[in-house]
């Protein structure tokens, strides 16, 4: 912001492009990211993510559900913003390891990673959106780009994390 104020002052940005630069898609997705997040939390729906996330896990080790939560998050970041993902996670993540009896600490740091996965959808950062806009980009640019390096550090944070939690 105070940038931003700076260029404004000193005559390098006018009124005019400040309005122009501020994207309605852009403010769209993060309020309605935040939004959907603020919901789940409040409906229940971060729970019963947490239960079926359990249940379909049921019986499996550690490092699999480790690794099976951050490719759900790194999903969820794609459709939501990076932000909501996290807010929607760490509940779900800190249910998990509780119903599992395990430290809480790697699977908080799953969501976060998984949740900074946001690379595969413009929508899933708001500066994706920016750059797909200038860019002249389209979705599939993006899915392109950013799967094999989303597929790529998830393998990453999963081997880490198994590898430093011992799980």
């Amino acid at each position: 912001v105070a940038g931003a104020l700076a260029m404004i002052l000193l005559g390098c940005l006018n009124w005019h492009d400040v309005g122009r630069a501020i994207s309605s898609q852009v403010v769209m997705v993060i309020v309605t990211s935040l939004a959907l997040g603020s919901a789940l939390l409040q409906t229940g729906g971060s729970d019963f993510i947490a239960s079926v996330f359990v249940y379909l896990t049921y019986g499996a080790p550690g490092a699999v559900v480790l690794s099976s939560l951050i490719l759900l998050m790194a999903v969820l970041t794609n459709m939501v913003s990076n932000n909501a993902a996290a807010v929607i996670g760490t509940p779900v993540a800190v249910s998990i390891a509780g119903a599992l009896g395990l430290p809480a600490e790697p699977f908080v740091l799953a969501v976060l990673f998984g949740a900074n996965l946001s690379f595969v959808t413009p929508m899933s950062y708001q500066t994706n959106l920016l750059v797909m806009s200038a860019g002249s980009y389209r979705f599939a640019d993006f899915v392109r780009v950013g799967l094999p390096l989303a597929v790529l550090m998830w393998a990453l944070y999963s081997w880490l994390l198994v590898m430093i939690y011992d799980l």
